[in-house]
């Protein structure tokens, strides 16, 4: 499949935010696997979620090997600048619209528990992790928190905004710290919430708990509910396998870049 494959172009975009591999050492021994082999095997495992153990051999690179470096690339927060440098080109290329953020979240089942995983309330209680995702007013993914599956929307919604929020550059001026306004379904419900982001300069449209459709938000809010779906298309993303916090956060945010890239790169199409 073409896109368990990462793109040259990919790699050109983001290579300069990868640590150098250190050279082999005075007592010798086998040389470390370069940067671009290690990326092209963490591509491939997020968009098929292979087993790590089952990576073929002739990919260059072992399974554990990436998978040690998708955590060490977390912790140094590579995935952050890379996610960062994908806004920064769309921004720069005048597809960013975040001024508007758009949340929604999703659950995935998360086999053999784990780092922020909770019981399922629309899965028979088993354990799970929620995906919280902002975008902006195309569906370009600005944000992703993660926590367990029995977490309350409301509890989520103000820490992505205020805490997570990216402050985007690739044109003149100062970057935005937060949007104008803010667009999310009923489950984000809470007059304290719409208060919280009144105070702080944002104006909310959250629908209301029990009214009717028809509301008009879901001409907006409809963008999130497809890069939900653009980011569950990534298999490792789809069902969760990986217990380690810094494993699970790593393919969170890859996976933002990974959909920002095929949207810079007009793999896929934009909100119209």
């Amino acid at each position: 499949m073409s896109e368990a494959q990462m793109p040259q172009e990919f790699y050109d975009v983001v290579v300069h935010h990868l640590p150098p591999v250190d050279p082999v050492g005075p007592a010798g021994g086998r040389p470390p696997i370069d940067n671009h082999t290690v990326l092209r095997v963490i591509w491939y495992v997020l968009s098929t979620s292979i087993r790590w153990r089952d990576v073929p051999p002739e990919m260059g690179c072992s399974g554990e090997t990436a998978r040690t470096r998708l955590r060490d690339w977390e912790e140094a927060g590579i995935w952050d600048h890379i996610h960062l440098e994908f806004l920064r080109l769309l921004r720069r290329d005048g597809e960013l619209e975040h001024d508007t953020a758009i949340v929604d979240s999703a659950q995935v089942r998360a086999f053999g528990g784990g780092d922020e995983t909770g019981p399922s309330p629309v899965d028979r209680r088993k354990q799970g992790t929620k995906y919280t995702l902002m975008v902006d007013r195309n569906g370009i993914p600005l944000a992703i928190r993660l926590a367990g599956a029995n977490r309350s929307d409301q509890r989520e919604i103000l820490p992505i905004i205020q805490e997570q929020f990216p402050a985007v550059g690739g044109k003149p001026g100062r970057p935005l710290t937060k949007p104008a306004e803010v667009y999310a379904d009923a489950g984000y419900d809470s007059e304290a919430t719409r208060e919280v982001l009144r105070c702080l300069g944002m104006k909310p449209f959250i629908r209301k708990s029990g009214t009717e459709h028809g509301s008009g938000l879901g001409r907006v809010r409809w963008v999130v509910e497809r890069s939900l779906a653009w980011l569950k298309g990534l298999r490792r993303l789809r069902l969760r396998y990986d217990r380690s916090a810094a494993i699970i956060h790593g393919w969170a945010t890859l996976a933002m870049s990974v959909i920002n890239f095929r949207l810079w790169h007009n793999e896929i199409q934009l909100a119209e």
